[in-house]
């Protein structure tokens, strides 16, 4: 059983308790960032549903495209993939031979290539993109990789619990760090951060899409856990994670210097430039002690929830799809290959630097 649907119930009861605890206080001191909103509830609740409903759906889907001897859909897209990738490097070079418009317009084989350069390189990234999370999910999938590695067997003891809970623990550290680092899982991941409110409903603000390569848990099978308890393991990490979306607890006393807490994680959320990127573990904040992640919330610079450029919607559907829009129209409008490459697979930072700095220079040279 899914530990994270049973506890359902709890959800709302204690979205409850806290609903009316803030309003107490935003009647005593003011509105506050934690406080609950009528669109901003129900964009999270949304999500929430969805992250539940869609990937029965697109994970199955997407998984059919695996590269196995068995699936022949996955060697069909390869293939297209690669036809795709040529006809765009081809056009590449067409585009930087036709050389500067010469004051009547583009060369006509230039902008027949700059078409196929926008088409191709999205066709490409996107069908490499499905090749890579297909393959990856069914070839480390925790039943296979137990089957591999049964000789060893933890049993279902203390022992194995403490295995399963503390490796999904320092596994998910290091793939919720990489959501932060890769743009193409940040895509993913950035639905989480899209709220400007902090409070119990931002947990259940979830990622819908299916697509990425993360670091595998299916490796602690190989280690002697067994696949259904590596579930119990994901149950409990992501129960932690839901009490600690929080206003309402300011600090844990001495649990700060181990456990991740409603405060470790409210710098987690923080846009402020010296927030961003800090705080990723789940159950345990050592990881970011130990790695060079750690920040500590200062009470004299309060946490600004949301993204570094706030969306202005609750409309789920552009929640969900709004980062990979933008990639796919930065891969579109590159010329080459490195910043095509670079706009999925480096950190959107760079991403949103290397764009400025091509729109500046495109300005130049219209003015």
């Amino acid at each position: 059983m899914d530990l994270t649907v049973l506890a359902t119930p709890f959800y709302f009861g204690s979205m409850a308790i806290e609903h009316k605890r803030l309003a107490r206080r935003a009647a005593a001191q003011g509105p506050g960032a934690g406080d609950y909103t009528r669109p901003d509830t129900l964009a999270s609740l949304s999500m929430g549903v969805g992250s539940l409903v869609l990937p029965l759906a697109t994970q199955r889907l997407v998984r059919s495209f695996a590269l196995e001897k068995e699936r022949r859909w996955g060697w069909r897209l390869l293939g297209a993939t690669a036809a795709t990738a040529v006809a765009t490097t081809v056009a590449d070079r067409i585009v930087r031979r036709s050389g500067a418009d010469d004051g009547e317009g583009e060369p006509p084989p230039s902008r027949w290539a700059t078409s196929v350069q926008q088409v191709g390189g999205v066709a490409t990234v996107a069908g490499a993109t499905v090749l890579a999370t297909a393959t990856a999910a069914h070839r480390t999938s925790p039943s296979r990789l137990w089957a591999r590695g049964r000789r060893r067997d933890l049993g279902t003891g203390p022992l194995a619990w403490l295995v399963a809970l503390v490796g999904w623990d320092v596994i998910y550290y290091w793939n919720h760090r990489l959501m932060h680092e890769v743009r193409l899982l940040w895509a993913h991941h950035v639905v989480h951060h899209s709220s400007e409110r902090y409070n119990l409903s931002t947990a259940l603000r979830q990622p819908v899409s299916p697509f990425g390569v993360w670091v595998p848990y299916g490796l602690l099978a190989r280690l002697g856990v067994r696949p259904w308890l590596i579930q119990q393991a994901r149950g409990v990490n992501l129960l932690y994670q839901y009490w600690i979306h929080t206003e309402t607890v300011d600090r844990l006393g001495a649990g700060e210097e181990v456990l991740n807490t409603p405060s470790h994680h409210r710098v987690h959320h923080g846009s402020n430039r010296r927030y961003i990127d800090r705080n990723h573990g789940s159950i345990l904040i050592v990881w970011d002690r130990l790695f060079g992640t750690f920040e500590r919330e200062d009470p004299d610079e309060p946490v600004v929830y949301g993204l570094t450029s706030n969306l202005g919607t609750f409309h789920p559907l552009r929640i969900a799809t709004h980062e990979y829009v933008d990639m796919a129209r930065d891969v579109a409008r590159s010329d080459n290959w490195r910043d095509r490459l670079s706009y999925v697979l480096r950190g959107p930072g760079w991403a949103y630097g290397r764009r400025t700095e091509r729109d500046a220079v495109q300005r130049a040279a219209a003015a």
